[in-house]
């Protein structure tokens, strides 16, 4: 009989910073080892951060990388851990060909001591492997102890075939995988199912540990977990924070002894969440310690305000209200309500005497005037952004972005855009559900993400409210003209959401549209808008994707598009 303890290492990395890695991998290293592990496995090319693009073919890098992981095991037999096997993510090399490889090392008894290089390399949504690594052609099982561990990485277990298949013929007792799989709404009962195949498959539990953290526009979910050879849960790590967890596999066991379950996440807190953790993590990894951003008294600059606050601190988070002359009384105080709301620091910096400097010169009206407007507060925002060092953040969202219903250089300015992703119906129930959650003792900063893993509530909220009930209740509008409203340009947000989730994320085209129900005005109107707006999505910040497709990275279409079938 063997049996083995496995530390599951879910920590949250940043691309190229090979010292800070290393140092994270150490750290827990030790931590598992006090626990008794034997085997401690980290998500994919954890050494080097994930994704980490072209950075992959600079030859110096690899060496660097590899120079590193030499130096862990070294360390790590220095610190008297050189009996325990560290399963890392990083870069290797193909002497062959002198590409890329993404590779497992296994650090052991001061050494690297295994190796294994990934088969299937993605190259779809926001994947592009295939381009940068060449494909390892072997797969690979660890002898540790008399327990035979297989192993894979990521793309792996996602495809039939290939080092899975091999390995169920091998006789393996588990299968450990590191994996780097983005954050998707709806996405981790997927990754689930796709283990309880994999485990029928080679008839041994899967292992399955994953990255956390933000990366640009992507968000690593963690949610590392461990089933059994008959598909049971026997672990699952929490959302969104680093964790450090443990499973003991018997070999002779026929089923194997759960562990710590944690339930899952309310569905509208898993996507908040996410989306503060991508803001998070992109102010860290960039060095901005706040932000700054306009606030209308709308409910989409309100929730943006309210994710800063979750991922900073209120105090950190510079509002600025810049009113015009039709800029409503409620509208102001609702900005004001919110400032107060979650501690933030508020400005007043009134447009209309720059308005008229710019019309005594230019004499602009209609929709030009209306952007004049729009791109003098975006002056203001990034003045504030440049002598402050604050990170300016965009308050668009995703109905928005998908019908141009913005405008260039004004409220698209910014460095990051928390909700771009969010369509705007979601926009409302995210922020009614971060008001359930204030009036349920969580406290600015209290949400449960990185840097926060030890369930800190926060700071109390007054009245237990952090978003005014008015900007999510009135009727959305610009405000940049008398009366106007969004649904003057634009059909209401209700039925213009389900039109572009059938258009955007399902790849509906018109004769789909049509079939599913929409009526011929709407759906014309809807794909003419959507269309033509690609010029401007391009141009716009980048922010967290928390649907199966989201604009940039997912969907493109040419910025001249003539097919409207």
């Amino acid at each position: 009989m063997t049996q083995i303890r496995f530390a599951l290492a879910q920590i949250d990395t940043c691309v190229g910073d090979l010292d800070a890695n290393a140092d994270k991998i150490m750290r827990y290293s030790h931590l598992a080892a006090q626990d008794h592990a034997q085997v401690v496995v980290f998500p994919e090319m954890t050494l080097t951060g994930y994704p980490i693009e072209d950075l992959a073919l600079r030859r110096t890098f690899r060496q660097a990388a590899w120079d590193k992981a030499s130096w862990l095991a070294t360390e790590l037999a220095a610190d008297g851990l050189g009996d325990l096997y560290v399963a890392v993510g990083t870069v290797g090399t193909d002497h062959a060909s002198d590409k890329p490889r993404n590779r497992m090392v296994v650090l052991h008894d001061g050494v690297v001591w295994a190796g294994y290089d990934k088969h299937f390399l993605p190259n779809y949504g926001v994947f592009d492997e295939f381009r940068i690594f060449t494909a390892g052609d072997r797969s690979v099982v660890l002898d540790v102890d008399g327990a035979r561990i297989g192993v894979a990485i990521c793309e792996d277990i996602w495809q039939d075939g290939g080092p899975v298949a091999e390995l169920a013929k091998r006789d393996i007792d588990v299968l450990m995988t590191m994996n780097g799989s983005p954050y998707e709404e709806g996405k981790t009962h997927v990754r689930h199912e796709l283990a309880v195949r994999r485990a029928a498959e080679v008839n041994a539990p899967v292992i399955y540990v994953n990255q956390v953290g933000g990366q640009d526009d992507l968000v690593f979910d963690g949610g590392s977990f461990v089933v059994d050879a008959d598909g049971a849960m026997l672990l699952r790590s929490p959302m969104f924070m680093e964790h450090l967890s443990f499973f003991d596999l018997d070999t002779d066991a026929e089923r194997q002894r759960p562990g710590e379950i944690v339930p899952d996440m309310d569905p509208d807190e898993e996507v908040y969440t996410a989306c503060v953790l991508g803001l998070k993590d992109y102010m860290a990894k960039n060095r901005f310690r706040g932000v700054c951003l306009g606030l209308s008294g709308g409910i989409d600059s309100a929730l943006v305000a309210a994710m800063a606050a979750d991922a900073v601190g209120g105090e950190n988070v510079q509002g600025i209200s810049m009113p015009s002359m039709y800029s409503s009384d409620g509208s102001k105080d609702d900005a004001a309500d919110l400032a107060a709301n979650i501690g933030a620091k508020y400005d007043i910096q009134p447009i209309e005497p720059l308005f008229s400097a710019y019309q005594k010169q230019l004499g602009l009206d209609g929709v030009a005037a209306e952007n004049l407007q729009a791109r003098i507060r975006g002056v203001i925002v990034m003045a504030y952004s440049n002598s402050r060092g604050l990170l300016a953040v965009a308050t668009g969202n995703k109905s928005e972005l998908a019908c141009g219903y913005s405008t260039i250089y004004g409220d698209a300015v910014g460095g990051y855009a928390p909700i771009k992703d969010l369509l705007k119906t979601r926009v409302w129930e995210l922020s009614r559900w971060r008001n359930r959650a204030a009036a349920a003792g969580m406290g600015i900063g209290g949400l449960h993400v990185v840097g926060n893993e030890q369930g800190d509530p926060g700071k109390p909220l007054s009245g237990g409210v952090m978003i005014p009930v008015n900007s999510i209740e009135k009727a959305p509008s610009a405000e940049l003209r008398p009366g106007q409203k969004d649904s003057d340009s634009l059909p209401e947000y209700e039925l213009l959401d389900k039109v572009l989730a059938a258009y955007i994320e399902h790849a509906h085209g018109c004769a789909d549209l049509l079939a599913d129900g929409f009526d011929e005005k709407t759906v014309d109107t809807v794909m003419r808008l959507v269309d033509r707006a690609e010029w401007k999505r391009r141009q716009y910040p980048l922010g967290p994707k928390v649907t199966a497709l989201a604009f940039g990275r997912d969907r493109r279409l040419p910025v001249t598009n003539a097919f409207r079938e």
